[in-house]
């Protein structure tokens, strides 16, 4: 049996741990700690990771409500936002090393490539819409936005759909991951589908 307070205590420490350490193995491969390397081409690397682990971390946010339903549980609803934002700092860092290590903050190169490159544009629009769910995801934004903040916080299928794109545009040519990702969400959303028209009946 989990309890709210072994939750609290235990297990949201634990998961915030676990968020992190893909963060620094990172930074540990980029020290060059105990042998670990980056490779030939780090920045790529870098922008690579941080990228996954946030639209890994952003399906997690999406399947504690389906996991929930399955339980019977309230707990797994305790980690739906640690892990939205956890999938936030990650995919924030990610735009920051596209903008300073692969294009060193040349404004002109970048807006050219929002423009022309369409991975990077919904790429770009997705993290645009990530930030205001981002902002309003404190309980004192939930009280004070009341029903419009659930009609808000739906925009965070937008995001996944748009990152799940922006993955698929991004690899070229094998693309058997990204389709991973994509079949992930597929499932996640169909699950919601399928709950919803359970309750209409």
């Amino acid at each position: 049996m989990t309890s709210q307070r072994q939750v609290r205590l235990f297990w949201r420490p634990l998961a915030h741990v676990a968020c992190a350490l893909p963060l620094v193995y990172l930074i540990l491969q980029l020290a060059e700690v105990a042998g670990l390397r980056l490779g030939p081409n780090p920045q790529l690397v870098i922008r690579d990771v941080l990228g996954e682990w946030g639209l890994r971390l952003l399906l997690g946010s999406l399947a504690m409500t389906p996991l929930r339903w399955l339980t019977g549980k309230p707990w797994p609803l305790q980690f739906r936002r640690l892990l939205g934002l956890w999938s936030f700092a990650y995919l924030a860092l990610h735009f920051v090393t596209y903008f300073f290590l692969d294009r060193s903050l040349d404004l002109p190169v970048i807006i050219e490539d929002i423009a022309k490159r369409p991975y990077i544009t919904i790429g770009f629009a997705a993290f645009l819409l990530m930030i205001p769910l981002a902002i309003t995801s404190t309980a004192g934004w939930r009280r004070q936005l009341g029903a419009r903040w659930l009609t808000l916080h739906k925009l965070v299928y937008v995001v996944a759909v748009l990152g799940c794109w922006h993955f698929y545009w991004l690899v070229k040519k094998d693309v058997r991951e990204p389709l991973v990702y994509c079949a992930v969400l597929a499932l996640l959303l169909g699950f919601r589908l399928w709950k919803a028209r359970q309750r209409a009946r």
